[in-house]
């Protein structure tokens, strides 16, 4: 499977495009904004657009879910439906911004813990890991090793709890009890910043550690 992050609008989010390198089938996890740059990614890798996943609802990461799936006619997958009034809020918090290519969405599929998510011969597992946002989804590919974990987990640090319905003790558990078990050696894509593994914020992170 390749791997291609590209961070976009000015929140630098990391959008990241998956391609299944057997059938050319793409996915775009995330895609906030600046679809250029998406699309252009999707081309560069060799991809074909097939679904666009979300881990979670806030606008640097949906935003332009809604105008990617229908300029391509895919479908949207994701996150769990406790984040449906973050994506019913969309197109308002792009006038916030100033964010052209926001616009509400509704998922053509809602995701739950245990879910499995597809595109050609790639499968993701789905993990719910409330506490950043209600409904936030974490997909994690197990042949490669790879998570994708929106703003639950970042190098050095955690996910804000101060949006609405956020909760610093949920986010906590989330990682410790559905991210930890699944190796040490995992990689993770974060919402912003660089890859780490989780056994290094196991050893390192002041929020997660395991002396924390």
């Amino acid at each position: 499977m390749k791997i291609v992050v590209v961070p976009v609008t000015p929140f630098m989010q990391n959008c990241t495009v998956l391609v299944c390198e057997a059938t050319a089938a793409a996915a775009a996890v995330d895609p906030g904004g600046d679809l250029g740059a998406v699309k252009q990614a999707i081309v560069q890798a060799g991809g074909h657009l097939e679904k666009v996943l979300l881990t979670h609802g806030h606008i640097d990461h949906a935003g332009g879910a809604g105008a990617l799936a229908r300029e391509f006619g895919v479908p949207v997958e994701g996150p769990q439906r406790e984040d449906a009034f973050w994506l019913d809020a969309l197109e308002e918090q792009g006038r916030m911004f100033g964010l052209q290519d926001a616009g509400a969405v509704v998922p053509d599929r809602w995701l739950e813990q245990g879910d499995r998510v597809q595109f050609g011969r790639i499968e993701l597992e789905v993990y719910h890991c409330p506490g950043h946002t209600p409904g936030h989804v974490v997909f994690f590919h197990r042949d490669s090793r790879v998570a994708f974990v929106g703003d639950v987990l970042f190098r050095g640090s955690i996910g804000r709890t101060d949006f609405p319905r956020g909760d610093h003790a949920t986010l906590i558990a989330s990682i410790r009890e559905r991210l930890w078990p699944l190796g040490e050696d995992v990689r993770f894509v974060p919402g912003h910043g660089p890859m780490s593994t989780f056994g290094e914020e196991r050893r390192s992170n002041p929020f997660v550690a395991d002396g924390a």
